[in-house]
Parts: structure tokens; C-alpha cells; sequence
């Protein structure tokens, strides 16, 4: 098959970078991951949020480390050998993301992506995209600079939000 004869929908694709967090599956924009580490010892910042670990030096800047299995209350949280850190670009900060493990990079069409059910007022689903169902996994795309952003993650002053 060559290029030309490719369906239009192919052109739509987005692709997401698959991550695990506890016994769920979720997708972030690919274009917003700058690396992927290992995961080190974080440098504790007093009276900082659970869900913030600290701050690593990453070639120069500090970035903040914000496990996700803790602000989303996923249970205990374990760090073991597939425990990774996603560096990301959001809002014009580098940003580090602790998840269980790191899958793959899937292509999704708009199509693939249905709305997120809604919760009511208790829980802030404001940063769900959708879910999409690829073979027999269930994803559930999140818009990740949305959830970095928001006001009790206090990583991005109220000005520079209003900015972008």
C-alpha cells in the first residue's frame, strides 16, 4: 500500500504514551513527554502535599515529582523496579510524573475515544478526555498539562495560567 492510497482518517491519529497506574491503563498526549527515567530518591520539600515526592535536579533544573498514585488515592504505593518517572513539558515547566510502569505508544482516531461518564460535583474528572477501547484494553486518555495545572497541584501561578 503506499502512502497515497492510505485512508484520510489515518491523518487524524494522535498517538499517547501508555502508562499503568495500579490495575488501570491511561494515556497522555506523546507530545507533552519530554523523557522517561527511572525512578530515584526525590529531595523532600517541607510541607508539601503527599502527592508531591519532592524535587529532582535534572540536568540543571529542579523539577517537581508528583506520584500519581497518591493524588489519585490509588491504594498503597510501591516503588519497585518498573516504577518510572515521566518527565513532561506542561505549561512551560518541566514536570515529573511517577506511574507503575510505562506500556507503549498507541495511535487513537477521535473515534476510538468515548466521553468519560460523568461523576457528578464529588470528584474533579475535569482532566479525563475519554476512554478508548483498543483490542481488549481500556485507556483512559487524560489531558495531563489540564491536571498539572490545576489550583491544588500549585505548580503554576494563577498568572502564568491566565498567560497560556
Amino acid at each position: 500500500m503506499q502512502a497515497s492510497d492510505r485512508p484520510a482518517v489515518a491523518a487524524h491519529t494522535h498517538e499517547y504514551l501508555a502508562f499503568c497506574l495500579g490495575a488501570e491503563e491511561y494515556g497522555i498526549d506523546i507530545l507533552k513527554v519530554q523523557e522517561i527515567r527511572g525512578y530515584d530518591q526525590v529531595t523532600r520539600i517541607a510541607n508539601a502535599p503527599a502527592f508531591i515526592k519532592g524535587v529532582i535536579n535534572l540536568r540543571g533544573a529542579i523539577v517537581p515529582i508528583i506520584d500519581l498514585r497518591i493524588k489519585f488515592a490509588l491504594g498503597t504505593v510501591g516503588y519497585d523496579a518498573f516504577t518510572v518517572v515521566i518527565i513532561l513539558n506542561v505549561a512551560s515547566r518541566i514536570v515529573g510524573i511517577v506511574v507503575d510502569s510505562v506500556s507503549d505508544v498507541v495511535s487513537l482516531v477521535p473515534d476510538q475515544i468515548r466521553p468519560a461518564p460523568e461523576f457528578g460535583g464529588a470528584q474533579d474528572t475535569g482532566h479525563i478526555v475519554g476512554l478508548a477501547q483498543q483490542d481488549d484494553r481500556m485507556i483512559i486518555v487524560t489531558d495531563i498539562e489540564r491536571l498539572m495545572t490545576t489550583a491544588d497541584m500549585a505548580l503554576v501561578d494563577a498568572d502564568e495560567k491566565l498567560a497560556a
